[in-house]
């Protein structure tokens, strides 16, 4: 994986679903969003299928990368750009045999160097720290410093912030070394999605 990772990264809610979840996903892709990860854990494989398909057609309509959470399966199967997986999901080295070297593979890190040390080293092309603030989102989620994006700047690969992130939080994120901005709540519940999506983007 050689493409330059940056920029937001708009992650799908759990409550969002159906023509909702379709037309929030236009926005933000329009708005500017870089990555677009479909996470939903609850609903039925054939919806999560059909959900994911139509998540594929917007995102390269608007030339942005589709990203599944923890699912090699429905990421192969709906040609996704790549997996996200955290502590309890697929393996970095496992996601990457199966998706080959082109696919983005990107991993949960927590507050954890070390695993982002070792995410690197089994293929990893991005890790993700956080909670950095309290989330709503998961609101049981640890909090994560961000002197950590500085302490793996030497990786050479993308370090990603979640947790909490705001419009007013985002510039000191992206001050620490934070090049992708993951954000559930504060685009997804926007009353304009798109020109929220839009001020994210102009931070980059």
């Amino acid at each position: 994986m050689t493409r330059r990772l940056r920029g937001l990264y708009a992650v799908t809610p759990e409550t969002l679903g159906g023509a909702a979840l379709l037309r929030a996903a236009e926005a933000v892709c329009a708005g500017g969003a870089a990555l677009l990860q479909y996470r939903n854990k609850s609903s039925d494989a054939a919806t999560r299928r059909s959900e994911a398909d139509a998540l594929r057609a917007i995102t390269t309509v608007c030339g942005a990368l589709l990203i599944i959470n923890d699912d090699v399966d429905l990421a192969l199967a709906v040609a996704a750009d790549g997996v996200h997986v955290g502590r309890d999901d697929d393996a970095p080295a496992a996601a990457r045999a199966r998706l080959g070297n082109g696919a983005i593979v990107g991993v949960s890190c927590y507050d954890d160097a070390a695993l982002a040390r070792a995410a690197r080293a089994a293929g990893a092309d991005y890790v993700a720290f956080g909670a950095m603030f309290a989330s709503a989102t998961k609101p049981s989620a640890p909090p994560a410093d961000m002197c950590r994006f500085g302490e793996v700047a030497d990786l050479g690969i993308a370090r990603c912030a979640i947790g909490g992130i705001t419009l007013a939080r985002a510039p000191a994120l992206i001050a620490a070394g934070a090049d992708l901005l993951a954000v559930v709540s504060d685009l997804f519940d926007a009353p304009d999605m798109s020109a929220q999506a839009g001020a994210y983007a102009r931070l980059f």
